[in-house]
């Protein structure tokens, strides 16, 4: 069994779900502690100027696990982040294919972050058509401790897996002896990353999934997986 595990980000980029695809479970690592400033609650969306951030605003304190993580309530500051996505997708071919059900996520009574982003996770797998088996690791009783081998590892073995699937940077700091030592395959993703048609050039890569969808809808999993269409000749990390 291939396993792959990801921090929750909010609306990834198409590299997240390009790891979905190659594995039998992805295990959402929600159990480590929130990083500020990064994508677990942001994504880039493409403007007619190039791009900007999609927020959802983070309560203080942080130093917590992202599980606990929670956001701001104040439906204004949910409804300034709704109009930024509708001031830049409206007119896209299949916005009103999903702009309703990301409206409603976005405006639930929810203040978690992981449960918003795990909501906006299976909307956009849902959508691409994607079965990936999806768990938490907060579910499981794992180890979580300094150093990606251990996290990992300890995972990998709770649920069984023959092989981990991890991004090309976990070269930089997996520990690959220990994991021949527990009979677990280590492989290292490879992500080319899909040129397609924007609503402005020039094509601009690492953008949120919302992207893809709203060009692209029912079709955005051919393109992530390369159909008819070039890729950027450069490795992804």
């Amino acid at each position: 069994m291939v396993v792959t595990i990801h921090q929750p980000e909010h609306l990834p980029w198409l590299g997240f779900f390009d790891k979905a695809i190659r594995a039998d479970l992805f295990v959402i690592l929600d159990c480590v502690q929130f990083r500020k400033n990064y994508f677990q609650n942001r994504n880039k969306i493409r403007t007619k100027d190039g791009w900007t951030w999609i927020t959802l605003p983070i309560k203080k304190p942080l130093g917590v696990p992202i599980c606990d993580v929670r956001i701001e309530t104040d439906s204004r500051l949910r409804q300034k982040y709704l109009n930024l996505i509708s001031a830049n997708y409206q007119k896209s071919e299949f916005y009103d294919l999903y702009y309703s059900d990301i409206r409603d996520i976005i405006l639930s009574c929810s203040d978690r972050l992981a449960e918003i982003n795990l909501a906006l996770l299976n909307l956009s797998m849902d959508a691409m058509g994607i079965k990936t088996r999806m768990l938490c690791a907060s579910e499981l009783d794992v180890e979580i401790g300094k150093g990606g081998t251990r996290v990992n590892l300890s995972i990998c073995r709770s649920v069984g897996a023959t092989s981990y699937l991890s991004g090309i940077s976990g070269k930089e700091y997996l520990d690959q002896e220990e994991f021949f030592k527990s009979g677990i395959e280590l492989d290292f993703q490879e992500f080319y990353h899909p040129i397609y048609k924007q609503m402005h050039e020039p094509f601009l890569p690492c953008m949120s999934v919302l992207d893809l969808l709203s060009n692209y809808g029912p079709a955005s999993l051919d393109v992530l997986n390369g159909i008819g269409i070039e890729r950027i000749p450069t490795l992804f990390e």
